[in-house]
Formats: C-alpha cells, sequence, structure tokens
C-alpha cells in the first residue's frame, strides 16, 4: 500500500471514530435534555469587571423583542449617556419593549448622594411596577448592581421581592459589576466577565458601536 493510500485509510478510520464519538455524545445529551422540562422565569445576574454585563442583557432584550415578547428596560446608572440600544429600541421596538432611563450617571458624577439614592429608588420602584406587570416576559435592570453596591438600594429588599413577588415566569436580568453576595446565591443563572484586557488601558476612550 502506498503512503498515500495508508493516509486516507487513516483519514477513513478517524472520520468513523469520530462519527461513533459523537454519536455516543449525542445519545448521552439527549438523554440528559428528557430530562430538562421544567421552565420557569428566571433571575439572571452579568457582574464582573470584564466588558459585556449590559451587552448580553441587551442581547436577551433583543431576542425577545425577535420573538415579538413584551419586555422592559430600567437603566439605574447610565442616564447621560446616549446609547444606540436605547435609541434603536425607543425608535423602532416601543410597541414590544418599554424603556426607562432613571439614572443621571455614574455617583462620582453627580457627587450627590441624597440625590442618587433618591434617582436609585425611583428606578427601583418603576421595575417592580414592570416585574409585577405579567406581560412582560423579561425586565433588564441595567446596572442596578452599581445602585446595589453603594447601597442606594437595599438588596434585602431586592431578593425578598424576587423571591415572594415576582412572577413565575418572568425572566429578570441584573447587571452591573460587584454583585451582591446575597444576589448571587439567590440568583438562577450568574455570570461572571472576567477582564484580561481593555483598550481603556492603553489610554482609548469609550467609542461608539463598542461602549454605547
Amino acid at each position: 500500500m502506498s503512503e498515500e493510500q495508508e493516509t486516507g485509510t487513516e483519514i477513513v478510520h478517524d472520520d468513523a471514530r469520530h462519527a461513533m464519538k459523537m454519536a455516543k455524545k449525542k445519545t448521552a445529551r439527549d438523554k440528559i435534555m428528557a430530562t430538562k422540562t421544567d421552565q420557569k422565569g428566571l433571575v439572571i445576574v452579568n457582574t464582573g469587571k470584564g466588558k459585556g454585563k449590559s451587552t448580553a442583557g441587551f442581547g436577551m432584550i433583543f431576542r425577545h423583542i425577535a420573538h415579538g415578547m413584551p419586555c422592559a428596560v430600567v437603566q439605574f446608572i447610565k442616564g447621560a449617556w446616549e446609547t444606540g440600544e436605547r435609541d434603536l429600541i425607543e425608535k423602532h421596538f416601543g410597541d414590544v419593549c418599554q424603556f426607562y432611563t432613571l439614572g443621571e450617571g455614574f455617583t462620582w458624577e453627580t457627587q450627590d448622594r441624597a440625590r442618587d439614592v433618591a434617582m436609585a429608588e425611583k428606578a427601583w420602584a418603576k421595575a417592580k411596577e414592570l416585574i409585577l406587570d405579567e406581560r412582560n416576559s423579561m425586565v433588564l435592570l441595567d446596572e442596578i448592581n452599581i445602585a446595589l453596591r453603594y447601597d442606594y438600594i437595599d438588596v434585602a429588599e431586592v431578593v425578598r421581592f424576587l423571591t415572594e413577588e415576582k412572577p413565575y415566569m418572568t425572566h429578570v436580568v441584573l447587571t452591573g459589576r460587584n454583585a451582591k453576595e446575597e444576589l448571587i446565591e439567590f440568583a438562577d443563572l450568574v455570570t461572571e466577565m472576567e477582564l484580561i484586557k481593555h483598550p481603556f488601558r492603553s489610554g482609548i476612550k469609550g467609542q461608539k458601536g463598542v461602549e454605547f
């Protein structure tokens, strides 16, 4: 047998082994999936120092919009920013997604704790209203973790409300770094965005289409 024929035989054998391996994996996977029959509204936390926490939250909001499923967004911090997500939703998808920007910027910009607390409480009141409206399949609480970190809102009250009053099938997404341990422990899905490298450290500011 020539070297070319041997190589061809090895490829065939590799393909066959791969097919067998994938068939076994599919069988095992199908058995696991068959046991996953329950559905519930999830409490989802996106936290960590890495980029992408709000972006991931808005990705799920746009999935809801694409399926025609009513949803809502409350922004707790980024009120001073013009964001592409807000512009797109308000201009084209306001009939499916309610959007409320109730923050006034990061706390080091406002430099007024009393005002920050008042705005955070107002945003939380709106968030509860939207979550209790069972027409909303998902509510995104963008950057609420920052408000919780500075104790503008009581994390115990947030966990209590999500435990006792959130409609069973409503998804709630909470974003922002430094999520409180009580929230992490309670949530159904927690993702920590890990920072490996960021252009800000090289002197590059936030850019339209990437950060906002």
